[in-house]
C-alpha cells in the first residue's frame, strides 16, 4: 500500500471566489474544515462533499476536492448513492437548518436511522438567509421576520434531538467561532464509524445577527454554555463554580460550594442515550446552559458493510450475477 501523500491546508483551497457576506460565519467553518482535512491521513483524491441548497450549500465551490452541489433537501440521497457506489470515500454532507429540517427532513432522519459512514454538519443559524431572511425551522418562537411579521408561531426543531430520535450514531454540536473545538469536533466525527451528525451554531450577520451572541461573547459564555468531555464532570461557570447533577428525572444547575462539591456532579458519559436525550433538551431551557461538544457516540454496523455482506453471501449462494440474463428474464412475450 503506497503512503498517503502529506496534505496541508492550501491543498483544500480552491480557486473560487466566495461568495458569502463578508462576516458570516461560514468562513469560520470552512477554515476549520480545511485545516482538518489534511490531517485525516486521507488521500485527496477519496474525499467528497455533497450539499443541498442554501448559503451553506456553496461549500463545495470553495473546497478542492471533489463536489456535489445537489437540489434543495436531497443532499443525503445523493451521498449516499456515492457511498454505496464507492464505500472507500470519505464523504460530507453540508446543509442548513431549513435544508435539512424542512424539505430535506424525510432525507436526514432516514440517513441517520440508516447509519451509513458519513458525516453531516448543519449549519444552524435559525433563519433563511439564501432567500432574505424569512423564519426558518429551528428559529425561537416569538421571532419576528419578513415572512412573520408579528412573530413565529411554530416550535422550533432541536436538531441533535431530532437526530437521536432517528438513531443518530454520533450527535454532537459545535459554534463557529470557537475554531478549535470546531476542529476537535469535525475530527471526531469522521474518526465514527457510522453517520456523524454535527450541528454548528453560525452566525448570518445579515438576517439573524448576534443570535448566539450571549454563547459566545466573553462576558456571558462561560455561564451559558457548557462544553461536555467524556467521563469528566459536567462543570462549567467563570470560575468552575457551577455544574450540573441529576434530580430526579431531570438535570439541575447548582453552585458548588458549602451544600455540593465536584465529586457530586453528573460524569458525562457519551454512551449513554439517556442522558445525551437530557442534554439535548437542556438547549431551550432557561435554567440550564447550553450544551456543546459530543452528545452521543453509539457503536453500531453501518449499512454499507451489511450491503456488501448481504452481496457477498448472494454470490456464494447464486454466483456471480448476469446483468444480461437478468435482463432476458425467465419469462417472455411475444408481441402480434
Amino acid at each position: 500500500m503506497s503512503e498517503v501523500q502529506k496534505l496541508v491546508k492550501k491543498d483544500f483551497v480552491s480557486d473560487q471566489d466566495i461568495r458569502w457576506c463578508p462576516g458570516c460565519g461560514d468562513y469560520a467553518i470552512l477554515n476549520s474544515v480545511q485545516k482538518v482535512f489534511p490531517d485525516l491521513g486521507i488521500p485527496k483524491h477519496q474525499f467528497l462533499i455533497v450539499s443541498g441548497i442554501g448559503c451553506s450549500s456553496r461549500f463545495p465551490y470553495y473546497m478542492n476536492c471533489y463536489g456535489f452541489h445537489s437540489i434543495h433537501g436531497r443532499a443525503p440521497a445523493v451521498a449516499t448513492g456515492a457511498k454505496l457506489a464507492n464505500p472507500d470515500l470519505s464523504v460530507w454532507v453540508i446543509t442548513g437548518d431549513g435544508d435539512a429540517m424542512s424539505i430535506g427532513g424525510n432525507h436526514f432522519i432516514h440517513v441517520l436511522r440508516r447509519n451509513l459512514d458519513m458525516n453531516i454538519l448543519l449549519f444552524n443559524n435559525r433563519i433563511y438567509g439564501l432567500t432574505k431572511g424569512q423564519y426558518s425551522p429551528t428559529s425561537e418562537v416569538g421571532k419576528k421576520t419578513v415572512s412573520t411579521p408579528m412573530g413565529s408561531l411554530d416550535h422550533p426543531f432541536n436538531p441533535p434531538s431530532l437526530a437521536l430520535g432517528s438513531g443518530g450514531t454520533f450527535v454532537a454540536r459545535a459554534v463557529d467561532k470557537e475554531l478549535r473545538h470546531l476542529g476537535q469536533i469535525v475530527t471526531e466525527a469522521h474518526n465514527h464509524k457510522g453517520t456523524s451528525f454535527v450541528e454548528i451554531y453560525q452566525n448570518c450577520n445579515i438576517f439573524n445577527d448576534k443570535a448566539f451572541a450571549n454563547l459566545t461573547d466573553k462576558e456571558t459564555k462561560l455561564t451559558t454554555r457548557i462544553v461536555l468531555e467524556d467521563q469528566k464532570p459536567m462543570i462549567f461557570g467563570p470560575e468552575n463554580n457551577l455544574g450540573l447533577i441529576l434530580d430526579g428525572f431531570k438535570l439541575k444547575t447548582v453552585e458548588l460550594g458549602s451544600s455540593y462539591s465536584a465529586d457530586d456532579l453528573l460524569i458525562h458519559n457519551v454512551k449513554d442515550k439517556n442522558l445525551a436525550n437530557l442534554i439535548s433538551e437542556m438547549t431551550y431551557d432557561n435554567e440550564l446552559p447550553v450544551p456543546f461538544g459530543v452528545f452521543y457516540k453509539e457503536d453500531k454496523k453501518t449499512y454499507e458493510d451489511m450491503m456488501l455482506e448481504q452481496i457477498a453471501e448472494s454470490i456464494l449462494s447464486k454466483g456471480e450475477p448476469d446483468l444480461q440474463k437478468l435482463i432476458d428474464g425467465t419469462e417472455v412475450w411475444t408481441v402480434k
